[in-house]
């Protein structure tokens, strides 16, 4: 199973190089989509911003923290989804989408925590979004590139439709691949599932 990710990760630099950068321009991307908000829109994440913050403070029941298999099953969609793309051309675009949506969704909400809380909210970011995504995006983005690459190996190489003996390998390589991030992904869960949630307590009075 480690062959794979040795290999996806010495022949495919430029793949790598550019799937990083259209989840970079996803990042920025959300993060200057805060400053488009409207006042009212302003006004009512701030308003749930602070409700959520006073509830961890206080220990509410409105603060919940999510059960291990919720967590965990929100990255498997996301990884199986592009697992699932990759296995056709067409769904080339979709990984890239996929990639950007990825960072534009971190960008808005860690502009929200910013923008509202400024040095304060980025100190939450850094403990509540930044510790499990170090190891959740590497893990899309390889798995992002591996899904490329064997997209763009069956259109380099047609003969991979007709024989099934030619398109084994590269699948299960790519399988074995996808499966290796998937439990990279469960362990990751494990930490958001039960230590995320200690650290966002620890922060969140500073806020509250």
């Amino acid at each position: 199973m480690l062959h794979p990710i040795r290999h996806t990760l010495k022949d495919k630099t430029p793949l790598y190089v550019f799937v990083s950068v259209l989840f970079l321009m996803g990042v920025v991307f959300g993060a200057l989509m805060v400053n488009a908000l409207t006042l009212e829109q302003q006004q009512d994440i701030s308003r749930y911003l602070g409700d959520f913050f006073l509830s961890i403070n206080e220990g509410g029941v409105e603060f919940q923290t999510q059960a291990f298999w919720d967590v965990a099953a929100l990255h498997l969609k996301w990884l199986g989804l592009i697992w699932l793309l990759g296995l056709s051309v067409i769904g080339l675009p979709g990984i890239l989408i996929l990639d950007f949506l990825k960072g534009v969704l971190i960008g808005f909400t860690v502009g929200c925590l910013v923008g509202q809380y400024t040095w304060k909210g980025l100190l939450f970011a850094l403990v509540s979004v930044a510790p499990h995504n170090l190891i959740v995006i590497p893990a899309l983005l390889i798995a992002s590139v591996a899904a490329i690459g064997f997209s763009l190996n069956i259109i380099r190489s047609r003969v991979l439709m007709s024989r099934t003996g030619q398109a084994t390998r590269p699948f299960l390589s790519y399988t074995g691949l996808t499966l290796a991030m998937a439990a990279v992904l469960l362990a990751v869960s494990s930490f958001e599932t039960w230590v995320t949630p200690v650290m966002m307590k620890w922060v969140t009075p500073l806020i509250a």
